[in-house]
């Protein structure tokens, strides 16, 4: 996938439209493969929890190409990232869009990495959140979706990386209190907005699908 967008890609920025486009391409192959990992993780602890050596082999080993094949998703997007997605972003929306994802892949391999391969991913994971986080404090509004999208992903990885219950509370109720006040408003005076309101409205569409609550029990939000 990733060879394949850098044989077509210039060094120009991408549209909005394309952007997206490869975003939404490379959830849904890193989706279905951390979701397998998940299911395969639980199977092998019940099988050792049962003593089952000759099924924890099996399970091991699929684990183990599962985890081959997301190193190498992982790789690719983050190749393309770091030699041309981000050098060639001009805007800041699309500084801070790349930059997540940056973050969000490197989270992803600090799901399963274990050892110093996992602290390099999450010392990674907040290398890229926090320098888009600083883009986005300083160019984008606290509504504007992709910042809204940055802040929750960013809980996450408090949450489930780092394990910081309260930090990652603290960020994702802020999320919220944005969401429930602040964010009906914005999308109200996008109605307003002549130049790209349709990717504006789509972006912000696809957030609020998105978001989910997954701190809501923890956090009573």
């Amino acid at each position: 996938l990733g060879s394949t967008f850098l044989g077509s890609t210039p060094g120009s920025e991408l549209s909005v439209e394309e952007r997206n486009l490869l975003s939404v391409a490379y959830n849904y192959v890193i989706g279905s493969l951390r979701a397998a990992w998940r299911i395969v993780s639980s199977i092998e602890q019940k099988e050792e929890s049962r003593k089952n050596e000759e099924h924890v082999v099996l399970v091991k080993d699929y684990r183990s190409k599962v985890e081959s094949e997301l190193s190498d998703v992982c790789a690719s997007i983050l190749q393309l990232l770091d030699s041309n997605l981000i050098p060639s972003a001009s805007a800041s929306e699309s500084k801070v869009f790349y930059l997540k994802m940056k973050g969000d892949y490197h989270r992803y391999l600090a799901e399963f990495k274990v050892g110093d391969e996992r602290k390099a991913a999450a010392e990674d994971t907040m290398l890229a959140y926090r320098a888009a986080q600083d883009v986005a404090v300083a160019d984008l509004a606290p509504t504007h979706p992709i910042r809204l999208g940055l802040a929750l992903n960013f809980s996450v990885f408090y949450f489930e990386i780092l394990n910081q219950s309260d930090k990652a509370c603290s960020m994702a109720k802020e999320v919220s209190l944005i969401l429930h006040v602040a964010f009906p408003l914005y999308i109200m005076s996008l109605c307003f907005i002549t130049d790209h309101r349709e990717e504006w409205v789509d972006s912000s569409t696809l957030l609020l699908f998105s978001l989910g609550p997954p701190f809501v029990d923890l956090c009573h939000l």
